[in-house]
């Protein structure tokens, strides 16, 4: 019964005209959204409107929510989402929190929308956080900017997302559900390696094509290299290709293609 009201309005706002201005702000603030062909932007757009439905939304810290801001995310969130069975449109997320810039989050009781690692820390200035059980907090001075410079390879909302696509397990290890063992067996074969790999050039002071932020934890590897992947696929593919490959498999999407067909198009 619930799964048929549940699709049944997902239907109803599916029906309704996505709006010019909706398009508009996708086209401007999305750079990823004009290298995609017809079928996948119009995919996005009816994932946008649901997702947009669904989610509780909550401008913090004197931020006024706008249609803007809330489609600039959603876009971002939904990307991840666009050829994985996406039914259930990140059940691990029920709120977004938007502030207008960097925030030192208020401090929590232990127990209460824990860090990934299960540790409630000191509060420090985040531009994006995301909790076992909790929301999704974001900065939108952070998230703008991150949508429209791909070139630059740091996307808050990818980030935050990616964490909440590892956490569907229950678990915080940057691994997120695999379709069988063979899959799994690969990705912790090329993400254990890469990992390790990357660790061990930044605690030597090296600098890497991927953050070295991503040297914190398998978590945050995952996060970070999902960022490069959607933001600077050719890079990726180039500097660390076993590690494309298995994001590519892992979310049935080719970016660097997608960068590929675009730029033969503009040359013709």
């Amino acid at each position: 019964m619930f799964h048929w009201l549940r699709d049944h309005r997902r239907a109803e706002a599916q029906k309704r005209p996505f709006p010019p201005e909706w398009e508009a702000f996708l086209r401007a603030n999305v750079a990823h959204y004009s290298i995609l062909d017809e079928a996948e932007s119009a995919e996005l757009r009816r994932m946008v409107q649901v997702f947009l439905e669904e989610k509780h939304w909550e401008g913090c810290g004197g931020l006024e929510l706008t249609d803007e801001i809330r489609v600039t995310i959603a876009a971002q969130a939904c990307l991840l989402l666009l050829a994985l069975p996406h039914d259930e449109y990140y059940r691990n997320v029920e709120s977004i929190l938007v502030y207008p810039s960097t925030v030192v989050p208020p401090e929590r009781k232990p127990g209460f929308f824990e860090r990934l690692d299960g540790v409630v820390e000191a509060p420090v200035p985040i531009l994006g956080q995301a909790f076992v059980q909790g929301p999704v907090i974001l900065v939108w001075d952070a998230v703008l900017h991150g949508a429209r410079h791909p070139e630059q390879g740091h996307n808050v909302v990818y980030h935050e997302f990616a964490h909440k696509l590892d956490l569907l397990d229950g678990t915080a290890n940057g691994t997120p559900p695999l379709v069988d063992r063979e899959q799994l067996a690969e990705w912790v074969a090329v993400c254990s390696r890469e990992f390790r790999r990357l660790r061990s050039l930044s605690e030597k002071g090296h600098k890497t094509f991927i953050d070295d932020y991503g040297a914190q934890s398998e978590a945050e590897f995952f996060a970070v290299v999902t960022e490069e992947f959607f933001d600077r696929p050719l890079a990726l593919q180039r500097h660390a290709p076993d590690l494309y490959n298995v994001l590519s498999s892992y979310y049935r999407q080719d970016p660097a293609g997608r960068h590929t067909n675009r730029t033969n198009a503009l040359k013709k």
